[in-house]
């Protein structure tokens, strides 16, 4: 079968033949109907030799969706031809954390061993993929697979996030989106399908602006120097209740400190690479309270699909073959992608 892999630290990805993995006793395999590409991704290939924690090579996409296509011993709850997501947080099963659904907070994940599919296990970018455990499976339920693959990350992520805040994002609060790329774009959606807040959209391109236009931001402003400025206008000088940071640079860190209200939330969702100094004196309002979520919960998952049954949020999609997924990489890193790249493995 043909996978993308990230093979040699420092190289492009590329399309390989494999052969079809065999689901173990209590492991799914899946034939993957659509994979989402992530900026995540390039963030992991873009670590250097010291500090890479996965072997290689290593089959990409955290983002998948597939059809069941054969059982390991022991497996109940799924039958072939089921059309799934998959949740890809993996956990140990057994915890606190894992028994609530949580296993994106599993505290024993990393000293087991255990690692998602695309970061660490083979992944959802290629014809097919096996998933260690059917309880990470969420059936589709008619939703388009090509639709779905990004919300298993790029709506989850989001979700997760602003479910946090809920509290303060009450009617005549504003909550600022930071940044509205792949998850971005849906950020927006959920704000507007869960709360009454104000929704202020902030980015440097003028089309992914006018792309937060067309999915419900209220206002949207360049991300540049006068941004915080503007917020602050906008608010008459309160600033925003939740400030969302799905790039997590220093501009933008920057940016949420000097927009946030007393006693809101900054959230930075982004891994850009920057830091927030947290504490008096550090630039914060008094009270801002600060996370850096991951990920989220099973239950948070078959609630976002839910929302997408609904036509309550939608994925902003190109789709590539597996063969042009290393040229849908490269339009990712240059900042050419709309939404969310995905591919279609089997065309």
């Amino acid at each position: 079968m043909k996978a993308v892999q990230y093979r040699t630290v420092g190289s492009a990805p590329e399309v390989v033949e494999v052969p079809v993995p065999e689901p173990g006793p209590g492991q799914v395999l899946l034939k993957v109907t659509a994979a989402g590409l992530c900026h995540s991704d390039l963030a992991v290939m873009s670590w250097p030799q010291e500090q890479f924690p996965y072997p290689l090579p290593m089959t990409l996409g955290h983002e998948g969706v597939g059809t069941v296509a054969g059982l390991g011993s022991g497996v109940r709850g799924v039958a072939e031809g089921d059309e799934v997501a998959v949740y890809g947080p993996w956990g140990c099963g057994l915890c606190r954390a894992c028994a609530e659904g949580r296993e994106n907070s599993c505290p024993h994940a990393a000293g087991l061993g255990i690692m998602p599919p695309g970061l660490g296990r083979p992944g959802a970018l290629a014809e097919y993929m096996v998933v260690d455990s059917p309880r990470h499976l969420v059936p589709l339920k008619g939703l388009d697979p090509a639709q779905a693959a990004p919300l298993t990350d790029a709506g989850l992520t989001p979700y997760h996030a602003i479910r946090a805040s809920l509290p303060k994002l009450v009617p005549g609060s504003t909550a600022v989106v930071v940044g509205v790329g792949g998850l971005g774009h849906i950020a927006v959606q959920l704000l507007r399908a869960l709360t009454p807040t104000r929704v202020v959209a902030l980015d440097v391109g003028k089309e992914k602006l006018e792309l937060a236009r067309a999915v419900g931001a209220h206002e949207t402003l360049l991300s540049d120097g006068e941004a915080a400025a503007r917020v602050r206008e906008l608010t008459d000088g309160i600033g925003a209740e939740v400030v969302l940071d799905f790039v997590g640079a220093e501009a933008t860190l920057a940016l949420a400190a000097a927009s946030v209200a007393v006693a809101g939330d900054v959230t930075v969702v982004g891994i850009g690479g920057g830091t927030l100094a947290v504490g008096f004196g550090g630039g914060l309002p008094f009270e801002v309270s600060v996370c850096a979520p991951y990920w989220g919960s099973r239950r948070e998952l078959i609630e976002v699909l839910e929302l997408a049954r609904q036509g309550l949020v939608s994925s902003h999609i190109e789709t590539y073959s597996i063969e042009d997924a290393p040229r849908a990489y490269e339009r990712l890193h240059a900042g050419e992608v709309g939404g969310r790249a995905v591919v279609l493995p089997h065309g």
